[in-house]
């Protein structure tokens, strides 16, 4: 059968959709002593779960639990690294340090 893009024929090799890999900049918070964690992942659920494992021995385990405060995704990695630096910046610790108090006593209508 002819293919309708090349004009060419099909062959009967299986055909693969390349799927783009996102990568996540990520902020998380742990309520209980008032701390955040800001990185970049591409497996934003995984790293959740590694930072909040028993067995943990990095920084982020003294404070658990920690809970996903603020997320962007980016379509490569170097973007996102630049995100997780701009972040950590004063500027950036502001950023979320204001999302930190509205969650902690939002607004009242």
């Amino acid at each position: 059968m002819a293919c309708p893009t090349t004009g060419g024929f099909e062959s009967s090799t299986t055909h693969f959709i390349q799927i783009n890999k996102m990568y996540t900049t990520y902020v998380l918070y742990s309520p209980g002593f008032n701390k955040i964690y800001i990185g970049f992942t591409s497996e934003l659920t995984n790293r959740l779960m590694a930072h909040n494992d028993s067995r943990n021995t990095g920084w982020s385990s003294r404070y658990q639990p920690w809970e996903l405060l603020y997320s962007e995704e980016y379509p490569n990695k170097a973007e996102a690294m630049q995100r997780e630096m701009q972040l950590k910046t004063y500027r950036g610790r502001e950023f979320i340090h204001e999302m930190v108090r509205a969650k902690i006593d939002p607004p009242r209508l």
